[in-house]
């Protein structure tokens, strides 16, 4: 986490991965909707080695966005190490997690901050009631995550796959991410102890290119993610039964 900066009210972190397409608008609502809500804020955009015209875009947009910040991987490393790497330059009390697709709504931002200060949470995360995305590689997969890790996890979510999220500082310090563990956010959180909210968010479909961060190419490492956190989780709860005591 970036210490040497004075902090801001938020920081918006955005994994970039070949979104050319997405980026103009999705930096314009994003400003729209940040300088609405009256916060100091900034953009932390963090390209994972995009191969088509991302980073160029980014500095074309920054010259007109001042708060947006950019980080460039040299290859592509993965949703996980961007969301790590944004954290690490974010200088905002809360940290906001969102993709760079477009199909998250900037203005849903103020919703999950409305909801973690009424209910004093340190975690805010999207529901997307209403999916707009192929049934058979997005929605199912995700289903079957969801039900597995609601078996073991007292943190009582109906979409782990959001990645609009509202977090807390301090959590975003105790948090160790690796793999594809930026799915199970919420579950890596409650491994510390902290409060868990969901709020209904809007789901738009895309506008411009594909879907690269799904891709099922990651499918066998997020299963064996997810059989981690489901063990960590279960021990959590039942730590002496490892050990055989009732």
């Amino acid at each position: 986490m970036n210490t040497s900066n004075p902090t801001l009210d938020l920081s918006i972190v955005l994994p970039v991965y070949n979104e050319e397409g997405s980026l103009p608008s999705l930096i314009s609502e994003l400003t729209d909707a940040l300088q609405e809500l009256g916060s100091s804020y900034e953009i932390v955009a963090v390209d994972d080695g995009s191969s088509d015209d991302s980073v160029a875009v980014l500095r074309r947009l920054q010259e007109q966005e001042p708060h947006l910040r950019i980080v460039q991987f040299r290859r592509n490393f993965g949703q996980t190490a961007a969301f790590t790497a944004g954290f690490d330059y974010a200088r905002g009390e809360i940290i906001v997690t969102m993709d760079a697709d477009g199909q998250n709504d900037p203005a849903d931002i103020a919703r999950l901050l409305e909801a973690m200060e009424e209910g004093d949470y340190d975690l805010v995360s999207g529901w997307r009631q209403h999916r707009k995305e192929p049934f058979l590689t997005r929605k199912l997969p995700s289903m079957i995550a969801n039900w597995l890790i609601a078996s073991a996890s007292d943190v009582h979510l109906h979409d782990r796959g959001c990645s609009l999220k509202a977090l807390r500082r301090d959590l975003v310090k105790q948090m160790h991410l690796y793999g594809e563990l930026h799915r199970f956010i919420p579950e890596v959180a409650s491994l510390i102890g902290v409060r868990v909210a969901e709020v209904p968010v809007s789901d738009r479909p895309r506008k411009a290119g594909k879907s690269k961060y799904g891709a099922l190419s990651r499918t066998p490492r997020v299963i064996l993610d997810l059989l981690t956190v489901s063990f960590l989780l279960s021990f959590s709860n039942r730590p002496m039964q490892l050990f055989g005591t009732a």
